[in-house]
């Protein structure tokens, strides 16, 4: 069974930077492609960034330049490093790997509030 556990949410004002991490369970961490994900009050889930095993990255439009997402396999964590935060960013971010169409797993998410 995978676990997805975040950590690092807080309240920052704009400008300001924050590290979450994103500590999964099991023993195909490496394989697989890892995903951060966020979701606004009233607003659909959004695919902020994508990291694949090999290590190629994919980010939106709406954070490429500020945001990064990385991974360290030997620790089975996959992070993502947020600058120059924006009153826009304020959502839940998650973390979040599709092994296979049937086996999608999601950590419990974790705030992040950017003030102005």
């Amino acid at each position: 069974q995978v676990q997805l556990v975040e950590s690092g949410g807080g309240l920052v004002q704009a400008g300001g930077s924050l590290r979450l991490s994103c500590a999964a369970s099991g023993s195909i961490f490496s394989i697989n492609t890892m995903n951060w994900y966020r979701q606004a009050p009233g607003k659909q889930r959004e695919l902020v960034a994508v990291i694949t095993s090999g290590g190629s990255t994919n980010y939106a439009d709406s954070v490429k330049g500020r945001f990064t997402i990385s991974r360290d396999n030997a620790k089975n964590t996959v992070y993502l490093q947020m600058n120059s935060l924006k009153p826009e960013d304020t959502a839940v971010y998650y973390c979040n790997t599709r092994p296979h169409i049937w086996q999608d797993y999601w950590g419990q998410g974790t705030q992040v509030t950017v003030s102005s």
